[in-house]
């Protein structure tokens, strides 16, 4: 069990690796502008945010409902070849792809966390690390061209696929999943700190989006670029390996704690945008703002809410999904304004401030339920 969960992880963040890493300046080759880079990369997520609505009301998340996902994630990335030249057809193929992504990982999300202990959890879930960190290297030692980015991601595509079928015979559970009605499942009362886990999202919107692009302009090469994104991944796996402990303790106390230091990233690459010493002490805060958030956000999910993988699509549609999807477009406003793009680190840094006075507030409501 453990070596399939490994594989899948490994197999799908090396996908997202490329989409999120490379197909940005891929798209640049093939004439888009920083707004449509943004507009395209919206679409993923808000496909992410609209999913659980549509669980919630209408569709039981069932394995054919999976396989069907796991088909078309490899499908929608065969069609990126035949859409990339026009901006609309292939906003139509990512609004695909996203809604195919945003079914996968909250299945497969849920059978870790139901099988798999805290500890385990992490030292599994660090191979997804390991596949995303391989991929940055390689494309950095690698010159790939913009059509060859696109067959990197149909072949991760593949390997999702294969893996992410046997994840399904892990799933013993699965005909006890619904045991409450989803219809009862409620965002409202703790909205607070859904707003956060938004707003957590909306200003890694422009770190995705354009890190990579960010970082060319200021005279950085590729190669020192794919070295950054793999010391904060390499950051990342450390974390996961050994964050058990720490997972035992509050999860909003962590929660609060690296949102606060999340914020405090951005505005480092505000402050010294040219300073590759710096770069790298931020890219270092990945093992807080990512591994420990995410496994910490997960888990405190999984203790919310009876409905398990309703709860893991919500949170991935609310955070990766509207918030990315926000995230994404108002980055490309934002970087795009001759004006006013220098400030975009800037303003990511009072985004996630925003998102940590809420969890404040979701604290306190908490505690008076």
């Amino acid at each position: 069990m453990h070596s399939i969960l490994a594989l899948f992880y490994f197999a799908y963040f090396a996908l997202v690796g490329i989409y999120v890493m490379f197909m940005p300046t891929a798209l640049i080759g093939f004439g888009y502008s920083k707004l449509e880079i943004g507009i395209v990369y919206s679409a993923a997520p808000f496909m992410r945010f609209l999913l659980p609505f549509i669980f919630k009301y209408y569709i039981e998340l069932t394995h054919k409902v999976y396989i069907v996902a796991l088909i078309f994630t490899f499908l929608s990335a065969v069609l990126f070849l035949g859409s990339v030249n026009d901006f609309s057809s292939h906003l139509l193929a990512n609004l695909l792809f996203g809604g195919a992504m945003g079914i996968v990982l909250p299945f497969v999300e849920t059978i870790a966390l139901q099988q798999l202990s805290k500890t385990v959890y992490g030292k599994i879930r660090l191979w997804g690390s390991v596949g995303f960190i391989l991929i940055a290297l390689w494309f950095g030692e690698v010159a790939v061209s913009a059509n060859g980015t696109i067959y990197y991601l149909i072949a991760m595509g593949f390997l999702t696929l294969i893996f992410g079928y046997f994840v399904l015979q892990f799933d013993e559970n699965h005909k006890n999943i619904q045991e409450d009605d989803d219809k009862s499942f409620s965002l409202k009362k703790y909205w607070a700190f859904w707003t956060s886990v938004f707003l957590m999202q909306v200003a890694f919107g422009g770190f995705y989006t354009f890190f990579t692009i960010y970082e060319v302009a200021q005279g950085v090469s590729t190669q020192v670029i794919s070295y950054l994104w793999t010391f904060g991944v390499i950051c990342e796996i450390i974390m996961l390996y050994f964050q058990g402990a720490l997972l035992e303790r509050n999860l909003l106390t962590i929660l609060k704690a690296a949102t606060l230091i999340t914020a405090f990233r951005w505005l480092l690459l505000y402050l010294y945008p040219s300073s590759l010493e710096i770069t790298f002490l931020s890219q270092s805060l990945h093992a807080i703002s990512f591994a420990l958030y995410h496994t910490a956000a997960i888990t405190y999910v999984f203790s919310l809410y009876t409905q398990k993988r309703l709860a893991q699509q919500f949170f991935l549609g609310i955070s990766f999904g509207l918030g990315g999807s926000v995230g994404a477009y108002l980055s490309g406003y934002v970087y795009d304004n001759k004006f006013y793009g220098e400030y975009l680190f800037l303003v990511e840094s009072f985004i996630t401030f925003g998102a940590f006075l809420m969890l404040l507030v979701h604290t306190k409501r908490k505690n008076q339920l």
